[in-house]
């Protein structure tokens, strides 16, 4: 992986093997990054990279408007969000297991025992997070399974820090972010119809986006959607 600067902005390069060139601009924070042919030079990269700064800017400038939630510290009617809707934390300390569930329409609360640290609310709520996205993926991945006529052979939810799913195609299993499970439910389905979709193309091509097209002929605009959310504190990507 290389470096490269065009005035303040600085571009990560990656050489693959692949026959075109690929930018990409990453929110939250703008960060650049074009795949490139193995056989292209340094020259043709930067005159390229900068033949496209105008269409750069104008994506970085949109990631700047975008919320941005400070560190959670799991107190009392902190916001926290479930399935895109906002809840306000309500602690509970009481000696028995950890439970966490939502209460009406306002609150998600936490009971956990006393003295339970930030670090263990962050876990209990997580793996929460988990068990909701668990629960509701089968029918998700069954609906989509016939409408598309592929198989997942295996799937799984992690917490990943770069990107809200990942295929691997030669083992037909797909992992989503756990962070989905704090977004509406179109947008978790948008995130697994596009890994979905790598089972009938692995590359972001044209053939790949005639695929999205089809069966979910709005994703640009859940992908827009996405984006302009609320992320956390962590980088995200997509």
């Amino acid at each position: 992986m290389q470096y490269i600067a065009i005035g303040s902005i600085n571009v990560e390069v990656v050489k693959k093997n692949i026959k075109n060139m690929h930018l990409a601009v990453y929110p939250p924070n703008g960060r650049v990054r074009l795949a490139a042919p193995v056989d292209v030079n340094d020259e043709t990269i930067k005159l390229y990279t900068i033949s496209k700064l105008a269409w750069i800017k104008r994506q970085q400038r949109k990631f700047e408007q975008q919320d941005r939630q400070s560190e959670r510290k799991y107190i009392q009617r902190e916001s926290h969000y479930f399935l895109g809707k906002r809840y306000l934390l309500k602690v509970a300390e009481k000696n028995a297991r950890p439970l966490v569930q939502v209460k009406n329409k306002t609150y998600l609360e936490i009971q956990v025992r006393p003295g339970a640290t930030t670090e263990q609310k962050h876990h209990f709520i997580n793996e929460w997070y988990r068990t909701q996205l668990k629960t509701m993926l089968p029918a998700l991945i069954d609906k989509w399974e016939r409408k598309m006529g592929v198989a997942v052979e295996e799937w799984g939810v992690k917490q990943m820090k770069t990107k809200w799913g990942t295929c691997n195609t030669d083992k037909q299993k797909i992992w989503l972010n756990l962070e989905l499970a704090k977004k509406p439910i179109h947008c978790i389905e948008y995130i697994l119809v596009h890994e979905m979709v790598h089972l009938l193309e692995r590359k972001h091509n044209d053939v790949f986006q005639a695929y999205m097209d089809k069966y979910l002929p709005n994703w640009r605009t859940l992908k827009d959607e996405l984006n302009k959310l609320p992320v956390s504190h962590i980088d995200w990507e997509y």
